[in-house]
């Protein structure tokens, strides 16, 4: 059986959310989930300090003309994070007294990434955009 090569676009984002999972492990936040699935949607992860718990949008970009990572966390995105936020919510009632929040953590390349080569994504020049409450559960929803 023949096994499926991962496309850049896939390697990088999977990089890009264990990269931010080692950053936020290194501040002190405790590990809970990663790609959280529901009908709604996926939270890329989520994670723990004291009685806080947030749930983390990674995004990562290439050097595009189409604008910074954190511009593709559009509304309708912001609304499916909440929906299955609020799902996990449900199903795991050890977290309901919690205080939680949504956070952003977005990786814009300086460059272009080649398409068809191995990358060690950190090798390349990147700034690290963490935005704390990138998003609320607010009738406008957007704080980006």
């Amino acid at each position: 059986m023949k096994s499926k090569v991962k496309s850049v676009r896939q390697q990088l984002g999977e990089w890009a959310e264990q990269t931010a999972l080692r950053w936020l492990e290194q501040q002190g936040y405790i590990f809970i989930s990663k790609n959280y699935h529901t009908r709604f949607g996926e939270i890329d992860l989520i994670v723990k300090q004291g009685n806080a718990l947030i749930f983390v949008e990674v995004k990562a970009r290439a050097k595009t003309d189409y604008g910074n990572a954190v511009e593709v966390i559009t509304l309708a995105k912001q609304r499916k994070i909440l929906k299955t936020a609020l799902t996990f919510l449900q199903e795991h009632a050890d977290f309901q007294d919690f205080y939680y929040r949504f956070d952003a953590i977005c990786f814009d390349f300086h460059e272009e990434i080649a398409k068809n080569v191995q990358h060690d994504f950190s090798k390349i020049p990147y700034d690290l955009q963490w935005i704390e409450n990138a998003f609320t559960l607010d009738a406008d929803l957007i704080n980006l």
